[in-house]
C-alpha cells in the first residue's frame, strides 16, 4: 500500500470487527440522534403555531426533501465507495481525485437544480399535491429549500466522503454542527421573528452552509487521503463510470422515496389533513429507529468495502454478520419500546383526538416496515460496498416499483388503512429479493476468487 496515514485506514484494515463497527456506527447514532432532535423540536414549534396546515405543509415537502437528498447520495454514496475500494487497493492518488470530483460535481449540480426549480415553483407544488390552505405554507418552506439546494446536496456528498476514510467522528462532527445550528435558529426564526415555517426551512438551509464549511475544512486540512481541491479535479471515464454505477442506485432509491412520498401525500390527503398530520408525525418518530438501524448499515459500507477490495473474505463476512445481528438487536428493542408508548408519544405533538388515533396506527405499521427496511438497506449497501451496481440498482428499483401496485391495490380494498401499511409489504418483499441476490453473488462470486484467509 502506498504511504497513507495509518490510523486513518485503521478502522478499515486491522481494528476487530465488533471495534470497527461501533467506531463506524456510534458517530452516525449520535448525528442521527441529533437530527432526530432536530426535527422533533421542529414538528414542537411548528405544532405551537397551531396551525394544522402548516404541519401537512411540511409533510407534504418530504418528497422534495428527498429528491435533494438522492441528488447528494448519487455523488456521495458512488465516490465514498469507490474511494473505500480504492484505499483498500492502495491508490492514494485515485482516491483524491475521486472527491474532488465528487464534490465540485455536487456544488454544480446544486446550482443547475437551483436555476431549474425557481421558474417551475407553482407547478411543483401542484405535484407535491399542496392544495387549499397548505399551499402557501407549502411554498414558502420548498423555496427556501430550493435556494439553498447547492449546499444541501454538496453537504450530503461530502459527508459519505469522509466517513468513506473511516473518518467517522469527523463526520459526525460536521452533520452535529449543522444540526446545532437548526436547533438554535429554529425558535429565534420561528417565533422572535415571526417567519413561521419559512424560518424553519432557512435554519436548515444556514445548517448545511456549517456541515459543509466543516468537511470542507476537514478534507483539505485534516485528510492525507482525500482532496476537494480543484488541482485534484482530474475527472475521468473511469471515476464516472464508478462514481455513477453506484450512485444511480443510491438516487434511484431515494428517488422512489420521492414517489412513494408523493403517493402518500396524494392518497393520504383525500382523507383529510388529519390522516396526512398524522403521518407526519408518526414519521419523525419512527426516524429514532429507523435512523439506529441505518447507522450499521451505512456506518459498515466503508468496512466492507475495503475488505473486499483487500480481497480479505474471512473478515468482510465478520462484519456482514455481526453488523446485522446488532442491527436487529438494537433496532427491534426500540421498536417495541415505541409500541407499547405509541399513544403517549403521538400526543406529544398533537392534541387533536383523531390525529392522535390515526396516527398510532401509522405508527404501528411505520414500525412494523423498519425491520424489514433495516435489512434491505444493508444488502443494498452491500452491493454498493462490492461496486455491484446491477444488484443494488434492482434493490432500489424493488423497494420503489413494489410500492405502486401494492399502495393502490390496498387502498382500493382496505381504504386508508391498506395506504398505511402498504410500506411494510413493499418493505417485506424487497428484503427477500435483497436476500437472494446476496445468496447468489456469495455463491457465484465470492467463493471463485482467491481472497485472504
Amino acid at each position: 500500500m502506498e504511504n497513507t496515514d495509518q490510523k486513518s485506514l485503521h478502522y478499515l484494515e486491522k481494528a476487530p470487527v465488533s471495534k470497527a463497527i461501533m467506531h463506524m456506527a456510534i458517530p452516525m447514532m449520535l448525528s442521527f440522534l441529533a437530527m432526530i432532535i432536530y426535527n422533533i423540536t421542529d414538528a414542537f414549534y411548528i405544532g405551537k403555531l397551531d396551525n394544522t396546515a402548516m404541519m401537512a405543509a411540511v409533510t407534504l415537502a418530504l418528497p422534495f426533501s428527498a429528491f435533494l437528498m438522492a441528488l447528494g447520495h448519487l455523488f456521495g454514496v458512488g465516490a465514498g465507495t469507490y474511494v473505500s475500494r480504492l484505499l483498500g487497493e492502495g491508490n492514494v492518488e485515485g482516491a483524491r481525485k475521486v472527491s474532488s470530483v465528487s464534490f465540485w460535481l455536487s456544488m454544480l449540480t446544486g446550482v443547475i437544480f437551483m436555476a431549474i426549480c425557481l421558474p417551475l415553483l407553482s407547478p411543483l407544488l401542484q405535484l407535491l399535491g399542496a392544495r387549499g390552505d397548505t399551499l402557501l405554507h407549502t411554498r414558502d418552506y420548498i423555496l427556501i429549500f430550493v435556494i439553498g439546494a447547492p449546499f444541501i446536496i454538496t453537504n450530503l456528498s461530502l459527508e459519505e466522503s469522509v466517513r468513506a476514510e473511516g473518518a467517522s467522528t469527523a463526520s459526525m462532527i460536521g452533520m452535529l454542527a449543522g444540526v446545532g445550528i437548526n436547533v438554535i435558529l429554529d425558535p429565534i426564526f420561528i417565533f422572535i421573528l415571526h417567519m413561521d415555517i419559512m424560518g424553519a426551512a432557512l435554519a436548515s438551509v444556514i445548517g448545511n452552509v456549517i456541515s459543509v464549511a466543516w468537511f470542507i475544512y476537514y478534507l483539505q486540512k485534516k485528510s492525507t487521503v482525500q482532496s476537494v481541491s480543484i488541482k485534484d479535479f482530474k475527472p475521468s471515464k473511469e471515476i464516472y463510470n464508478n462514481i455513477f454505477k453506484v450512485g444511480v442506485s443510491a438516487f434511484l432509491l431515494d428517488g422512489f422515496m420521492v414517489i412513494t412520498c408523493l403517493l402518500f401525500n396524494n392518497f393520504a390527503v383525500f382523507y383529510g389533513n388529519n390522516v396526512v398530520a398524522g403521518l407526519g408525525i408518526s414519521q419523525r418518530v419512527v426516524q429514532i429507529a429507523d435512523f439506529i438501524s441505518m447507522s450499521f448499515s451505512m456506518g459498515a459500507v466503508p468496512l466492507i468495502a475495503f475488505a473486499y477490495s483487500a480481497r480479505n473474505y474471512e473478515r468482510l463476512m465478520e462484519i456482514i454478520k455481526t453488523t446485522t445481528l446488532y442491527m436487529l438487536g438494537i433496532t427491534m428493542g426500540l421498536t417495541a419500546i415505541l409500541f407499547v408508548l405509541r399513544a403517549q408519544v403521538i400526543g406529544v405533538f398533537s392534541i387533536d383526538a383523531e390525529v392522535i388515533a390515526i396516527g398510532q396506527t401509522i405508527l404501528v405499521a411505520q414500525l412494523c416496515s423498519t425491520i424489514f427496511a433495516g435489512l434491505s438497506a444493508l444488502f443494498t449497501g452491500i452491493f454498493q460496498a462490492f461496486g455491484k451496481g446491477v444488484q443494488s440498482s434492482v434493490m432500489s428499483v424493488i423497494r420503489g416499483i413494489a410500492f405502486i401496485p401494492i399502495l393502490i391495490l390496498g387502498n382500493m380494498l382496505f381504504a386508508v388503512n391498506g395506504v398505511i401499511w402498504a410500506n411494510t409489504i413493499s418493505e417485506a418483499f424487497a428484503c427477500i429479493v435483497g436476500l437472494i441476490l446476496f445468496l447468489g453473488i456469495r455463491k457465484n462470486s465470492l467463493r471463485n476468487t482467491q481472497w485472504e484467509r
